[in-house]
């Protein structure tokens, strides 16, 4: 990655407009999507794209290395739930990434739909995110909703917006959650030093709330059912580490220490509900525990 440093010449220019005057070749998305990743920085606190620059501003970004523009069809064995002109839903593995980007030019998801789907995947996402509504981590497993048309995107975006697109997961966390069920309402922006991680009440943070419930208990772990209110990055993961409570097999938020026997971290997305933007009827999916999952929980009770 390069960091270059700039310095603002004009008053009270949005911040998206002045990288993209200021970098070039860099596009006005483009910088937005910087901004929002927290790559931009002014006295080290990160900016956002509605906040106004200064003359004189010192402001750091963070480029990361160039990608190809656009995402190639590549013939990766999908999980189809649930296909039809408008929606694709994918039942997703942990490890896949969903879009290409630095790190991961190919094999992701989305390359995957390009070859399942042909052209008929919506282009408001871009050459490198066509089709995406909503994004899972990589190392999450479990229902992803992909648009096959713009108007059928701009409804799907619509009701995550607006909240009445339900997305419900399972987690295992680490340790014994004292209450039944509960609601975490805390704030979660880009971590102010690692910008790979997230945090509540970080600058900038976005109201984020997580609903969850025990499914079940062990020696030292607690099964959850998680339902998202709002879906900010890694939302779930961070919410139960700031509760204590990290996913197990999260790396990040969690002990670094990978364990035995999982891909990921034990957080899979198990129920989605949608009205079909087309008819506007009500399309409910599951999606089973995967393999290291079902185990997992084996090995728990089996500690009883």
């Amino acid at each position: 990655m390069e960091t270059i440093l700039l310095t603002a010449d004009a008053d009270g220019v949005r911040a998206d407009q002045f990288l993209a005057s200021a970098v070039p070749d860099l596009t006005r998305s483009a910088a937005q999507r910087l901004l929002q990743e927290g790559l931009v920085l002014r006295r080290g606190v990160p900016l956002r794209k509605n906040d106004r620059v200064a003359a004189g501003d010192e402001i750091s970004v963070t480029l990361p290395p160039p990608v190809s523009a656009e995402a190639e069809p590549q013939d990766i064995p999908l999980d189809v739930v649930y296909e039809d002109a408008d929606v694709i839903v994918v039942d997703k593995p942990a490890g896949m990434v969903v879009h290409p980007g630095p790190g991961h030019p190919d094999g992701t998801l989305v390359n995957a739909l390009l070859a399942h789907c042909g052209d008929s995947l919506s282009g408001i996402g871009g050459t490198l995110r066509p089709g995406i509504v909503h994004r899972i981590d990589r190392d999450t497993s479990g229902l992803i909703l992909a648009a096959k048309n713009d108007a059928a995107h701009q409804a799907l975006a619509a009701q995550l917006k607006d909240h009445t697109m339900a997305r419900t997961y399972e987690a295992i966390v680490i340790g014994a959650m004292r209450e039944d069920a509960g609601v975490v309402d805390l704030p979660v922006g880009r971590h102010p030093s690692d910008r790979k991680k997230m945090a509540v009440n970080a600058p900038h943070s976005r109201p984020a709330v997580t609903h969850w419930e025990v499914l079940g208990r062990y020696p030292g772990f607690t099964h959850l059912r998680c339902r998202l209110e709002t879906g900010r990055t890694h939302q779930i993961r961070v919410h139960m580490a700031a509760m204590g409570h990290p996913v197990w097999g999260d790396t990040v938020y969690g002990p670094h220490k990978p364990v035995p026997g999982l891909t990921g971290q034990c957080l899979h997305a198990v129920e989605l509900r949608f009205r079909h933007p087309r008819t506007g009827e009500e399309i409910v999916l599951t999606s089973s525990l995967p393999e290291e999952f079902r185990q997992a929980l084996e090995k728990l009770a089996n500690k009883r």
